[in-house]
């Protein structure tokens, strides 16, 4: 697992001349495939818990270029109308982040380059809740995020990254992919003459939606809300904090 190191810049770039053979999901021009008002159609009121105060601290993992946290911030003001909202939107990829903050006009809503899987990278996150005066997001982000982190960083990495997040955040949003999906990327990056390396060795296959779920579950959250499946048939899931 690469949880302390810098991910190599030639893994960011797509195998071969399939722009959709990509290592960690960094596809280019992502969302004129993926129209995010299909995702914020999944979105429901249930989702989200009352507002406590009037600041809102989000978090969105694995942003791309940005049109869906940007359409998420909108989305939350009808849900929040009288909340300062604050958004840090965090992907992989530079390029796609700085694509990002080219066309982000929201002050609210800052764009920095992670990789959510190295330590390091964290204290990027957690400087962002200390400068917001927040120990937790109020709401964490994770649209088609899973599946790669699964892949790069083997089971250990995919169950790290959900204690992760439920320990810096009270309320989860969340769209795991499939192990359908898993297939067609191993298969897609294979045509490519490449491989995730870890694919073979993956224990959590055909129950990755059920781990993921029962994950989250456990202790500290609760599920509150499953929406009906999208035009590419996932579901978007919603886990609260519930007090001890």
């Amino acid at each position: 697992m690469k949880g302390e190191s810098e991910v190599d810049s030639s893994d960011l770039k797509f195998f071969g001349s399939d722009p959709g053979a990509v290592k960690f999901g960094n596809f280019i021009n992502y969302y004129s495939f993926h129209d995010v008002s299909e995702r914020i159609k999944n979105l429901h009121p249930q989702m989200f818990p009352a507002a406590k105060d009037n600041q809102l601290v989000c978090l969105d993992v694995g942003c791309n270029t940005g049109e869906l946290s940007q359409a998420l911030y909108a989305y939350l003001k009808t849900i929040y109308p009288t909340c300062d909202i604050c958004m840090l939107a965090v992907d992989i990829d530079s390029t796609l982040i700085e694509r990002a903050n080219e066309s982000n006009e929201n002050p609210n809503i800052k764009f920095i380059t992670c990789n959510i899987m190295d330590l390091n990278d964290r204290l990027h996150i957690q400087n962002y809740l200390d400068s917001c005066k927040h120990k937790a997001f109020d709401l964490t982000f994770c649209f088609s995020v899973t599946m790669w982190i699964h892949l790069n960083n083997g089971d250990e990495g995919l169950l790290e990254f959900l204690k992760l997040i439920k320990s810096i955040s009270k309320t989860i949003i969340i769209e795991p992919q499939p192990w359908k999906c898993y297939r067609n990327a191993q298969r897609r990056v294979k045509k490519s003459g490449n491989s995730f390396d870890l694919y073979e060795s993956l224990k959590i296959k055909s129950n990755v939606d059920s781990v993921i779920e029962k994950t989250l579950s456990e202790g500290s959250h609760t599920k509150t809300y499953e929406s009906q499946s999208s035009s590419w048939n996932r579901r978007v899931h919603s886990f609260h904090f519930v007090n001890p």
